[in-house]
């Protein structure tokens, strides 16, 4: 019999382990998906149609228009890398984000080195003063008359301004306010986005550079500073506005421009006491230039002393300004007649036939430029300001003229009171019979033999159209 000894009675005692079978780690619980849910459509309301400042620009843009519109959305910024230094360089401050306290520390006051001028070569193959479409005979100035009256009596009666309202910090507008640079920088910034992003925007402009709080310019943006500031942190200020790194680029470039060209004015007024494209502007005006200059206080304000054309000529030859930009500003900030398009009007504007549908062999395609254009020299000065207004207004609410509405959507049935001169394209907008056309013209009020007339022109002008024409690349919806 074998001897047991203490070792083996404490093993013994011990029970044997289990093996175990190997097994993959447990799995990472997947949280349950959320089910997104669809909002209805959006209907934008502006409120009072004579409302300022207003925003023109829409999150929908139209093809092949407008201000060299952006296509790219800036990139997501990428995460920096941690430090162990407790010191910060000057570099690392221009990267940080708005949440940051060195932020709000004021832009160091160095010069910034001026680039080598190259003018834009852009003229949008746009003649001032000349129709693209010179045999297209709409709108007449009866159409014009009657869309106005018809419009302003769902919306309300719009009047031009006598005085342009003081600037604000807090919203960017659209060319509202009385400096030329100032209306410039706001219209840039609304383009392609929201008027609460483009807003926002501004205000971080306001935040990150503060204003002039003495002198000329005094309440405005020190725009100086933003000039010599790195384009990175013209970025940061502006970046939730949307599309951050091309316009941070292109106000840099016209603060630039307006700074070069204001120190070329004084150095000729102060020299000779002439300015070549001063003609006919007051002492007073040269004097304030010269100061303007030495105190580094941008402006551009010497275009209220050009004709409507050549203003907005050259506004056009500055980075990021487009047609749209330069009639809004010459509409709203040099309170010229002139007929300012967005996706609103130009989707209205086909609607009511106001441009072709088919364009001839060697005429562009109708887009947004091409109808500011046409339209701009068609419709009477007296009118562009109340139907630039009235156009957005009712493209924004109108239950039928929205860009994003059917027969199907809500509201439909309530009608449109320019339901008689329309023809909306798409399937889901549907044609109008001619019941229901001779009860649109009885419920607006309008005179019957006005209404052939305007049916009557639009045939003559379709007619003219088809002579020698070809399929123009109209979009078939916004």
């Amino acid at each position: 019999m074998a001897r047991t000894t203490r070792a083996s009675a404490a093993r013994s005692a011990v029970p044997a382990k289990k093996s175990q079978p190997l097994s993959s780690p447990p799995l990472t619980p997947v949280p349950a998906s959320r089910k997104r849910s669809r909002n209805p459509v959006k209907v934008e309301d502006t409120g009072d149609v004579n409302e300022l400042p207003h925003n023109l620009a829409t999150a929908l843009p139209t093809p092949g228009a407008d201000d060299e519109a952006d296509t790219k959305v800036s990139p997501p910024k990428k995460r920096a890398r941690r430090s162990t230094k407790k010191e910060s360089t000057e570099d690392d401050d221009a990267i940080k984000t708005e949440e940051d306290d060195e932020d709000d520390r004021p832009v160091k006051a160095t010069p910034k080195k001026t680039p080598k001028k190259t003018p834009k070569k852009a003229n949008y193959g746009l003649t001032p003063g000349m129709s693209p479409y010179p045999d297209y005979l709409r709108p007449t100035a009866e159409e014009c008359r009657e869309v106005t009256r018809l419009l302003e009596k769902v919306h309300g009666k719009v009047t031009s301004p006598k005085a342009i309202p003081p600037p604000s910090l807090d919203v960017s507008g659209c060319g509202e306010v009385p400096s030329v640079l100032d209306a410039l920088i706001r219209t840039r910034l609304s383009a392609n986005t929201t008027n609460k992003n483009s807003s926002t925007a501004f205000q971080g402009l306001v935040k990150r550079f503060g204003t002039l709080s003495e002198g000329i310019g005094k309440g405005s943006v020190d725009w100086d500073a933003v000039r010599r500031a790195p384009q990175k942190q013209v970025f940061l200020a502006i970046e939730r506005g949307g599309l951050a790194d091309r316009k941070s680029r292109d106000i840099q470039a016209i603060l630039q421009i307006a700074y070069d060209e204001g120190q070329e004015r004084a150095a000729a007024l102060t020299s000779t006491g002439e300015v070549s494209d001063g003609d006919g502007e007051p002492q007073a005006g040269k004097d304030e230039g010269v100061e303007k200059a030495t105190q580094n206080v941008l402006s551009l304000d010497h275009l209220h002393l050009l004709s409507t054309n050549d203003a907005i000529e050259k506004m056009l030859t500055l980075p990021g300004i487009g047609p749209k930009t330069a009639s809004c500003v010459a509409l709203f900030c040099l309170q010229r007649p002139s007929f300012a398009v967005d996706t609103h009007v130009f989707r209205l504007c086909q609607y009511l036939g106001w441009v072709p549908k088919t364009t001839k062999k060697g005429q562009p395609k109708v887009d947004r430029n091409t109808t500011y254009s046409h339209c701009d020299v068609r419709i009477p000065d007296e009118f562009k300001y109340p139907l630039h207004q009235l156009l957005i207004k009712h493209g924004k609410v109108c239950p039928r003229c929205r860009a994003i509405t059917g027969q199907s959507s809500a509201g439909w049935e309530e009608g449109c009171p320019i339901e008689h001169l329309v023809k909306r394209h798409g399937a889901k907008k549907g044609g109008v019979s001619v019941k229901e056309r001779k009860k649109a013209i009885k419920a607006a009020g309008a005179d019957e033999e006005m209404a052939e007339k305007v049916a009557e022109a639009e045939v003559e002008a379709e007619e003219e159209a088809a002579d020698g024409s070809e399929l123009s690349d109209v979009p078939a919806d916004d």
